[in-house]
């Protein structure tokens, strides 16, 4: 599948594929027009086709980008090798401001996707989203140190409850009639997770730590 738009020059394969996430961000997929998919490109339509069957095999060559390109950088970035969850996160965030850099439109097309109430698409889609989600959690919980957290947390919940906070964030910025400042959402992100290690990890002294402080007070 594709093989054609594969043997393209990548900086060629990079505009049309740029040119689908900025038009799918924008509409939803019934709307989506492909005129300005491949305007915005600078090819015609009939490229396009020629490329790709048809819009909804397109639509779902750019999910397919999507996990590619997110799998390709978190793994530069090292981001599944701390056991510190927020070290992994931190790398996270500078390997997904990379990723916005060359990809502008990629995170809003991710969560719009996540939105899209047309049935052709809508069930494909949920099972992507909770793929690359379930796959991303994983990768990142799997060598975690669990003794920094506090006690009787649920893990999962946790990562959701971050997780969809961080989308949440991301949508609002991206919806903004100003360009993309990556610097602002370096520090909107640099205090989100600073703030979620205040809340999910222990206090200065682990229990065990504070359980012996309290025994050379007794013995005072």
């Amino acid at each position: 599948m594709n093989e054609k738009f594969l043997l393209l020059p990548e900086e060629k394969q990079q505009r049309i594929i740029n040119a689908g996430f900025k038009i799918f961000a924008r509409f939803p997929y019934k709307k989506a027009p492909v005129n300005e998919i491949t305007a915005e490109a600078g090819i015609s339509k009939s490229l396009l086709f020629h490329y790709f069957h048809n819009k909804k095999e397109f639509y779902f060559f750019l999910w397919k980008k999507v996990e590619d390109i997110s799998l390709k950088y978190m793994t530069e970035y090292h981001c599944y090798e701390p056991d510190d969850l927020f070290e992994a996160m931190y790398r996270g965030m500078r390997a997904k401001l990379k990723i916005m850099e060359l990809y502008p439109d990629l995170g809003t097309f991710v969560i719009r996707s996540f939105y899209e109430k047309e049935p052709e698409i809508a069930q494909e889609v949920q099972r992507l989203y909770a793929k690359v989600r379930h796959e991303n959690g994983f990768s990142l919980l799997k060598n975690l140190d669990t003794s920094k957290f506090r006690d009787g947390l649920d893990l999962d919940m946790m990562q959701r409850e971050m997780y969809l906070a961080a989308e949440g964030c991301l949508w609002e910025i991206t919806q903004s009639e100003e360009p993309v400042d990556t610097g602002k959402i370096e520090a909107i992100f640099t205090s989100l997770i600073e703030f979620w290690k205040s809340v999910y990890y222990k206090g200065p002294f682990s229990d065990q730590e504070e359980k012996g402080a309290q025994h050379e007070h007794h013995h005072d």
